[in-house]
C-alpha cells in the first residue's frame, strides 16, 4: 500500500496515450494491486499489535488469471509483540476461485519479524482456507488458519505450540451507496506468544467502511473476552492489549 505522486503533465499524457495502448497491446494475464493505510491501531485477532497506538501499514500483490497469487503485506508493531522487532512482515501464496457465487481462497502465509533480540525465533508458517458466498447485496464467509507446532509459536523456554484461528464474516452493502458493513467473529484455539499465553480467546468487530475513488475510510468497533488484567503489552506504559477499542482507519489503494 504505497502512495505515488504523479506530475499533472505526465498524468495528461498518460490519459491521452491509453486507448491507443490499449488497442495496440493485448491484455496482460497478470494484475498488480497495493496500497497504504494509516491505522489507529493494529489489531491481530483483537489484541493490539501496537499498544493501541497508530500503525502504518502497506502491501503490493500479484494475481493470474488462473487464481494463483503472491504478495506482501507489512505493518508496525511495538517491540513486545516478537521480542524487540518493531515490523512484521507477511508473505503470502495462495489460488483463490469463485464458482457460481462461491469463491474459494486457500494458500500459506509467513510471518517475519526482523530485528527481533538475537537468538530468539518468533517467526512462523500458517496455511488459510476461506470460503465465501454472495447473496445480492450480503456476503457470507467463513475460513480458519492453523499454524503446526513451531518454535516461533512457542510461549516459554522449551515450548513448541500450535495454533488455530476460526472465524465466521457477514457484509452487507447499501445499494447505490460505497458503503459497506462487516461483522466479524473469531476464536483462537491454543496458545502462542502472539496471545500473550492466553489460551481459547474469542474476538468480534463490527466495520464500516466508505470508498470514495481509491480511498476507503473504515471506522471499527473491535473487543476481546479476555478480562482486565489478563493480558497486557511490555512496554514501559503498560495496556490492556485485549480491551474494547474503536479503530480508526485511511487507507488508498492503486
Amino acid at each position: 500500500m504505497r502512495s505515488i505522486l504523479v506530475g499533472s503533465t505526465i498524468l495528461a499524457a498518460a490519459l491521452l496515450a491509453a486507448p491507443v495502448l490499449a488497442q495496440d497491446a493485448p491484455a496482460s494475464a497478470f494484475t498488480v494491486t497495493g496500497g497504504a493505510t494509516l491505522t489507529s491501531d493494529y489489531r491481530f485477532r483483537g489484541l493490539s499489535q501496537t499498544n493501541t497506538h497508530f500503525a502504518v501499514q502497506g502491501t503490493i500483490g500479484v494475481s493470474h488469471e488462473s487464481g494463483f497469487y503472491v504478495g506482501t503485506w507489512g505493518s508496525s508493531v511495538d517491540d513486545y509483540v516478537a521480542a524487540g522487532s518493531d515490523q512484521e512482515i507477511d508473505l503470502y501464496a495462495g489460488y483463490k476461485k469463485t464458482f457460481d457465487g462461491t469463491t474459494v481462497d486457500g494458500g500459506l502465509l509467513y510471518y517475519f519479524y526482523p530485528g527481533n533480540a538475537k537468538g530468539t525465533n518468533t517467526d512462523f508458517f500458517e496455511p488459510y482456507l476461506n470460503v465465501s458466498h454472495t447473496f445480492g447485496p450480503i456476503s457470507a464467509k467463513a475460513g480458519m488458519n492453523y499454524a503446526w507446532k513451531q518454535k516461533g509459536l512457542s510461549y516459554g523456554p522449551n515450548a513448541k505450540e500450535d495454533n488455530l484461528y476460526t472465524y465466521g464474516e457477514l457484509s452487507g452493502a447499501i445499494p447505490g451507496v460505497p458503503l459497506t458493513f462487516t461483522g466479524h467473529l473469531g476464536e483462537t484455539w491454543g496458545r502462542s506468544y502472539l496471545s500473550g499465553g492466553l489460551k481459547n480467546y474469542t474476538d468480534w468487530s463490527l466495520t464500516a467502511a466508505y470508498v470514495w475513488k481509491n480511498l476507503t475510510l473504515s471506522v471499527a468497533y473491535v473487543d476481546t473476552d479476555v478480562k482486565k488484567g489478563e493480558i497486557t503489552s511490555g512496554s514501559p506504559v503498560f495496556r490492556n492489549i485485549g480491551r474494547a477499542g474503536v479503530v480508526g482507519a485511511i487507507g488508498i489503494a492503486f
